[in-house]
């Protein structure tokens, strides 16, 4: 008969299974995590009752105008706010090609001339696809 006791292991804690929720959690949270379009400049958008999800496309002409009417393409503001300046940048930029997306963001409070002037310098160069970037509202109309 043995009477000594016996010497037990110490306790051991095997935390591969914690590693593996947090590996888990990490990647819910990375997947789930939304990711805002962070521009400089700030617009208050006008509000659209429907709005088209639209595909991400590289390749295409951001034309923003502020409060003032100034216009801004790829985030980049003209150095004269008139129709000739608008004319040549979009022309440099499309570069004889008429199928870019051409997306226009005012800010609501933006003169009616401006937007109607990106239109019709957009319309001279033959860019046929133009987009109006609103937020959507809740409010539906009957």
């Amino acid at each position: 008969m043995n009477l000594r006791p016996r010497r037990s292991e110490p306790p051991r804690v095997d935390i591969t299974p914690l590693i593996d929720v947090v590996f888990l959690m990490l990647i819910f949270f990375m997947v789930s995590t939304t990711f805002d379009k962070q521009s400089q400049l700030k617009v208050d958008l006008p509000e659209a009752s429907s709005s088209e999800v639209s595909e991400p496309n590289p390749d295409k002409i951001d034309i923003t105008i502020d409060a003032e009417g100034h216009y801004y393409v790829n985030e980049r503001e003209l150095v004269q706010h008139t129709p000739e300046m608008l004319h040549r940048t979009l022309l440099k930029i499309a570069d004889g090609r008429s199928d870019l997306p051409v997306v226009v963001t005012g800010d609501r409070k933006a003169p009616l001339q401006s937007m109607m002037t990106v239109l019709d310098v957009a319309a001279q160069l033959g860019l046929t696809r133009l987009s109006f970037v609103a937020r959507k509202t809740d409010a539906v109309i009957e």
